[in-house]
């Protein structure tokens, strides 16, 4: 049994399907195919039920996939290890990031991260909060930016950034015109404009509006915060916002943001999997990242 038929089966069934796991694979079908019978025949059982229009696991090759997935791994933290030993002269770093928070705090950390370690590879990956935890906790990528708290018990986040959570209104709405703090309890009547579920900023919302006392009246959604936006400014409901999304350019439309008086904030943290090894390059990354964005009451890193 090789490392590579390994990583072959765990392709294939990943795209269950031979052409496109031999296109991934950069290797051709007939070849794919060979590797396979030769395993099959090595232990002795079949590891998938071939059909016409379908590649299936059997039993035996779900619980080789499972156990071949973590040695995989295991080989590629040994490799990330040894990477390490030419202190960052070389490497890939893969990170995940949330959409809409990577798009405005990446840009930033990013070009400062390549400018110190300009032969590491960077990989980005972007994924609605349930999928990039997934993803984490599976080895998909070596850190990611995601936001308390975490679903997946087998990662742990690192704090690394904590803003305000504003409320966002039309021009038009009454509580535009006074200007003060509002308690979330006051919105249980308005309708919310939220994003889609499966991201952690709709979830956080809806935890905010459970400890006040009611769930909020969702009349539109979207998957972009930009979107949410618009529709606020375009009066078709209120909503939250993380501050640093907020608009001030004169050719959008922008609603009125006011704080909210519980003064809720949401903390991002770089998570990964406990238990796996950090490489030097995550390190650097995180480093990086509290360079760029230090926080009151954090020593700055250097």
């Amino acid at each position: 049994m090789e490392l590579r038929q390994l990583a072959y089966v765990v392709k294939i069934a990943e795209e269950r399907n031979f052409s496109r796991a031999a296109e991934k694979l950069h290797i051709t079908q007939p070849s794919l195919s060979q590797q396979l019978s030769r395993l099959e025949r090595e232990l002795g059982l079949a590891l998938f039920k071939r059909s016409t229009n379908s590649v299936e696991l059997t039993h035996a090759g779900a619980v080789f996939v499972e156990k071949a997935t973590h040695i995989l791994d295991l080989v590629e933290q040994l490799r990330r290890e040894m990477e390490d030993i030419a202190e960052l002269r070389r490497g890939r770093l893969v990170i995940g990031s949330l959409p809409i928070t990577g798009a405005h705090l990446l840009p930033r950390v990013i070009p400062v991260y390549r400018a110190t370690y300009p032969e590491i590879e960077l990989v980005l990956v972007e994924e609605t909060t349930r999928n990039l935890e997934k993803l984490t906790a599976d080895g998909g990528t070596d850190v990611s930016l995601l936001t308390l708290p975490l679903m997946e018990p087998s990662l742990v986040g690192e704090p690394i950034f904590e803003e305000e959570i504003l409320l966002a209104v039309p021009a038009h709405h009454p509580l535009a015109a006074a200007g003060k703090p509002v308690p979330i309890a006051a919105l249980c009547d308005e309708p919310f404009v939220l994003l889609k579920k499966g991201q952690g900023f709709r979830a956080m919302v809806h935890e905010l509006c459970r400890t006040a006392g009611f769930s909020p009246r969702v009349v539109f959604e979207s998957t972009n915060i930009e979107t949410v936006q618009s529709l606020i400014a375009a009066g078709m409901g209120i909503g939250f916002v993380p501050r640093m999304v907020i608009r001030s350019a004169p050719d959008e439309p922008i609603p009125v943001y006011l704080p909210l008086a519980e003064r809720p904030t949401r903390t991002l943290v770089i998570a990964y999997r406990k238990g796996r090894y950090l490489s030097k390059a995550a390190e650097a990354f995180i480093r990086t990242f509290r360079r760029v964005f230090p926080q009151p009451g954090q020593p700055a890193e250097k």
